[in-house]
């Protein structure tokens, strides 16, 4: 930066709640009430359904293979973001009629 009479400072990262490095911080889980929620999401997917499963209680690797299956049943794709499932196109009666088999108890939401 210019030592110059006229600047003045707009940004500077040398004070204030600055995190340490190195430190971890873990996010928390949301808590669940015990039901896991189907969601239909079209706004913001170019127009194209998915189906967000969402309150699922499991490990990373259990909900990647609950996906796995889910999207085999289902025929269609769908990936695991943040904990979620997203699941293509519009399938909530398999969905939740699969989920039900599985021992979860299901809710329809939104949509």
């Amino acid at each position: 930066m210019r030592n110059n009479s006229n600047s003045t400072l707009v940004y500077s990262t040398e004070s204030g709640r600055v995190k340490p490095t190195g430190t971890v911080i873990k996010t928390a889980q949301k808590p669940t009430d015990g039901f896991v929620r189907l969601r239909r999401e079209v706004k913001g997917r170019g127009g194209g359904t998915v189906i967000v499963i969402s309150g699922i209680t499991l490990s990373a690797p259990d909900i990647k293979e609950l996906a796995g299956v889910l999207k085999k049943k289902c025929g269609c794709g769908g990936t695991v973001k943040d904990g979620a499932i997203e699941i293509q196109g519009d399938h909530r009666d398999l969905l939740s009629a699969e989920l039900q088999a599985r021992g979860f108890k299901v809710k329809l939401a939104g949509g």
